[in-house]
């Protein structure tokens, strides 16, 4: 691998074992193996399998921002129509990518407090915070738009967690 493509390898590597196993499911030498290197080159990019997950989870936010942003262009930047596309990017976002959407909202303490997971995390809150302010400004709204934004979240998570446990189709059968 020239400079740069191996930690892009190992990254995609890791994401890939994600996947298929699950986070807990794979060392960081299955990476090595499945990028084709030796065992000791992941740690010129890399201190530990956890700064690779730490790096997945923030690519995951990284992602679901740009989606999030697509939702907007197509449908208006501050418009209802933008805020419902950004929710259903979310909700697809959850059921194409679950792995990565589980370990992005898992319970590893270690992950969430990494800085590049918190600060990508804030951003990506941050571009619907964004959007609900614009909506509430243009629209005359009053409130507190962050409050908003956050309830809307809340909302939109815990509906693509019910989708990926199946809880809907059990709970309400034929909810769309």
């Amino acid at each position: 691998y020239h400079h740069g493509e191996l930690r892009e390898a190992l990254s995609r590597a890791a994401r890939q074992l994600v996947v298929e196993r699950g986070a807990e499911n794979f060392s960081l030498a299955d990476a090595c193996r499945l990028a084709g290197v030796s065992t000791a080159a992941p740690y010129r990019h890399f201190r530990d399998k956890q700064e690779i997950l730490e790096e997945i989870v923030a690519r995951g936010f990284d992602e679901m921002s740009e989606r999030s942003a697509l939702a907007i262009k197509a449908h208006g930047p501050g418009t209802l129509d933008g805020i419902i596309a950004m929710g259903q990017s979310y909700v697809a976002f959850a059921l194409s990518e679950t792995p990565v959407f589980r370990l992005m909202f898992g319970q590893d303490p270690v992950l969430k407090q990494a800085v590049c997971v918190r600060d990508q995390g804030h951003a990506c809150l941050g571009g619907v915070i964004a959007q609900v302010q614009l909506y509430c400004s243009e629209n005359s709204v009053e409130g507190d738009a962050q409050a908003i934004a956050v309830k809307l979240w809340t909302f939109v998570h815990g509906a693509a967690s019910l989708l990926i446990d199946g809880d809907y189709a059990v709970v309400a059968p034929g909810i769309d």
